[in-house]
């Protein structure tokens, strides 16, 4: 990854002020995620008490964390993601737009705390995401576009 220590600060500040303005930001990342791509919704039919959407999103700032850090698992986990949201009809494009709705959730909830720093950190780490995806999907014959 190519983030500086200084970026990687940003987006792990930027996620623990979110968790104090918010609490937790579940509802309003799939409220965007939704209103962004209407036909994900019907793949949380079943998620009557919004567990699997909160699980999703730990999971998604856990691989995030990871990717400011060791790099211990999120690249595994990125690309069985990959295949277990393929087999539910999702694309590889859809599955890395997951990442750019939270930071937009992310960046709307701070408000002007966002800033100018904390935005290119952002752009920079989901610019590492979508290549590593498009990377992994080209490897197991999933198209990216």
């Amino acid at each position: 990854m190519s983030l500086t220590d200084d970026q990687k600060q940003s987006i792990e500040r930027s996620i623990e002020r979110v968790a104090d303005v918010e609490g937790d930001p579940t509802g309003l990342v799939y409220a965007r995620l939704f209103a962004e791509q209407p036909e994900m919704e019907s793949l949380f039919v079943l998620d009557t008490d919004g567990s699997a959407k909160g699980h999703m999103l730990v999971e998604a700032l856990d691989c995030v964390f990871d990717l400011l850090g060791p790099r211990a698992y999120a690249p595994v986990l990125i690309q069985s993601e990959l295949t277990n949201h393929r087999n539910l009809g999702v694309p590889p494009r859809t599955f890395a737009t997951f990442f750019r709705v939270v930071r937009d959730c992310f960046r709307d909830s701070l408000g002007s705390e966002w800033d100018d720093a904390t935005d290119a950190a952002w752009e920079a780490m989901l610019h590492d995401i979508d290549t590593f995806i498009a990377e992994q999907a080209a490897k197991y014959g999933m198209e990216v576009g």
